[in-house]
């Protein structure tokens, strides 16, 4: 009863929290950090232990797949050297290097013991840091570069902190180490491949929802415990089956599967990421009530603490401003890939937050080693340091240095061009697949709705909401009261019971189905509607610059003039239909089609990109 208790309570305040920090836009993650603060103090509130076994095999894989299942397999290849640079170069040096300062500042501490607690701060969360760099708007390459690093980093420290506890039972060797790091990495990634091919061919077979969601739910696990089996890294096999699986997900078949598995996995992630940032917190009153008796003394064990915390902060930026740019001294890297700004980097190197397997970590330790209380308290501190510090200033340091983040209205604009092309695949597959025996009525049905979902693609991006609807948007908010009106008849006529249950179960399934639908393409338009007020006309609006621009056609070869002087990679291109003159869009980071508008006030430029011909007016914020 007090565990069902106590995990009630649990996702009652991880939910209000939630809510809380959302409708405060307060960092969800810190506030969680915070109540379990005060909840760990709160005389009526248990003393909760953390469990190392449960944060490192019931939550850290789970955790792990889910964000790799979202993590671009393509965009973690085109980034792999700042991956590997920070997940495992970083890492090993971080390791080593706060290894010696806790040497340093407690030489009672045997040096395998220091350099073990060097292991357990070294990785950064594998949450905190992206959940915050999302909703900032940092550049995507930036993100990309932090998710990647989460999602491997751990396997580097786990594997460097059961070499560091074997040399303090007295059983490691350097040629140990490193067949330990070979067999890490090499078991972990050909076991999670072979969990990858499994899974896979076992969810092409399954059509029923339920077992394909089921089994979609066992993959972290069954990927990892091999792995551990063997003595390879199960983190990583987790994180290789997660990027193989994400990236073969849209191409299976079965799309209710994949509409439940990520619904499921949605609020698996919400639970255990939110949980975890609560479980912190609480662990705070238990681990400084421990170093309370050690013989080093109170003062000496909490200046050293916050000599830790330094040392992990100021290292970071040490390893990562190297690792940017010296690689780009070698020619071919600097060609293939330019130098970013070092606004880049010095937001990199402050988005370290640690979390929950730092903690869960460092009570791995053996028992009965001396002045372990200490250790603990020192990860504690970087944790609570590193979420605090760096957590409440990365927001600010990401507007104070004007880092770009994506564009949205870009965003949308470049959807709408994605669903524009699939629509006319769509069409031309319809014409290779009709016959003359097919109804007329069911090609023209096909087609019409086809076409409208394209065109509410293009109506996203349209009107701000306050003015009319658009035709998509008042057609949803139409069918959402007809589905009411028919939901609320269904009910009646079960109240009268002349129908069986099963029969009014599926119809209200049906229902529920398109309900959902018509609610995320609501969401969509209103999204569309809040970035602050910019209006994208629907065909036939009025705007005489996009009616007066001339017809230029787009070069063969088009590139931004601009991003080739900087050494900057655009990431769409644009072309003004005043001058010609070709720049990058607002998603790139130099933005020179919106510079080039306000230095020359030439009000439209064209898309450069092949297959788009839509326009854009700066003066008017429209669309042509």
């Amino acid at each position: 009863m007090d565990i069902a208790l106590g995990l009630l309570v649990l996702v009652a305040v991880v939910c209000a929290g939630s809510a809380l920090g959302r409708k405060l836009d307060i960092s969800v993650p810190l506030l969680l950090v915070l109540a379990g603060v005060a909840g760990s103090f709160i005389p009526f509130v248990p003393d909760i232990e953390l469990n190392p076994e449960m944060v490192l095999v019931g939550l850290l894989p789970p955790l792990l797949y889910a964000a790799a299942l979202r993590t671009s397999l393509f965009d973690f290849g085109s980034n792999r050297r700042a991956i590997g640079l920070l997940s495992v170069g970083y890492v090993i040096f971080g390791t080593i290097a706060v290894g010696l300062v806790v040497w340093w500042l407690f030489p009672e501490i045997p040096l395998a013991a220091a350099i073990a607690l060097g292991a357990v701060v070294a990785p950064p969360d594998a949450v905190a840091a992206t959940a915050i760099a999302r909703k900032v708007g940092m550049p995507r390459r930036i993100v990309t570069i932090l998710e990647g690093e989460s999602l491997v980093n751990d396997a580097t420290a786990l594997v460097c902190l059961r070499s560091a506890i074997a040399a303090i039972a007295g059983t490691v060797s350097a040629a140990g180490i490193a067949g330990g790091f070979v067999l890490a990495a090499g078991g972990g990634l050909v076991v999670g491949l072979a969990a990858a091919y499994v899974l896979t061919m076992l969810r092409k077979r399954i059509r029923n929802v339920a077992i394909n969601t089921s089994t979609s739910l066992m993959a972290p696990f069954v990927a990892y415990l091999p792995a551990e089996a063997i003595h390879a890294s199960g983190v990583l096999a987790v994180v290789v089956t997660g990027l193989v699986m994400g990236m073969k997900a849209p191409s299976m078949p079965n799309g209710a599967a994949r509409l439940s598995q990520r619904s499921n996995w949605n609020t698996v992630q919400f639970l255990l990421e939110n949980s975890v940032f609560l479980l912190i917190g609480l662990q705070v009153r238990t681990i400084i009530e421990g170093v309370q008796d050690d013989s080093l003394g109170a003062g000496r064990i909490w200046a050293g603490c916050a000599v830790i915390l330094l040392a992990v902060l100021v290292l970071r930026p040490v390893w990562v401003f190297p690792a940017t740019y010296l690689p780009r001294l070698i020619p071919s890297i600097r060609r293939k890939d330019p130098a970013p700004p070092w606004q880049f980097a010095a937001i990199v190197s402050w988005a370290g937050m640690r979390g929950v397997v730092t903690l869960a970590a460092v009570l791995v330790l053996p028992a009965d080693l001396q002045h372990r209380s200490v250790l603990i308290l020192a990860a504690l501190v970087v944790v609570a340091g590193t979420l605090t510090l760096q957590g409440f200033t990365l927001p600010p340091l990401v507007r104070w240095l004007r880092v770009q983040g994506p564009d949205r209205r870009e965003d949308a604009l470049n959807q709408a061009s994605l669903m524009q092309l699939a629509t006319a695949a769509g069409v031309e597959r319809l014409q290779e697949l009709r016959t003359d025996n097919d109804p007329p009525e069911v090609m023209a049905m096909l087609k019409r709705r086809t076409q409208e979902r394209g065109l509410a693609a293009w109506e996203r991006l349209g009107r701000p909401t306050s003015e009319a609807a658009t035709p998509s948007q008042r057609y949803a908010e139409l069918r959402l009261a007809m589905l009411e009106a028919e939901r609320a008849k269904v009910l009646e006529l079960r109240r009268g019971g002349e129908y069986a249950h099963e029969v009014l179960s599926e119809v209200l399934d049906r229902l529920d189905v398109e309900e959902s639908m018509l609610d995320i393409s609501l969401d969509e338009l209103d999204t569309a509607g809040d970035g602050g007020g910019e209006g994208v006309a629907q065909p036939g609006g009025a705007c005489g610059h996009l009616e007066s621009a001339p017809e230029r056609e787009v070069p063969e070869d088009p590139f931004c003039a601009e991003c080739r002087r900087e050494g900057t990679t655009p990431v769409h291109l644009r072309m003004c239909l005043a001058c010609g003159n070709v720049a990058c869009c607002d998603s790139s980071p130099g933005t020179h089609a919106t510079k080039h508008y306000r230095s020359t006030g030439h009000p439209v430029m064209r898309s450069a990109e092949p297959g788009e011909e839509w326009r854009w007016c700066y003066e008017d914020d429209l669309l042509g």
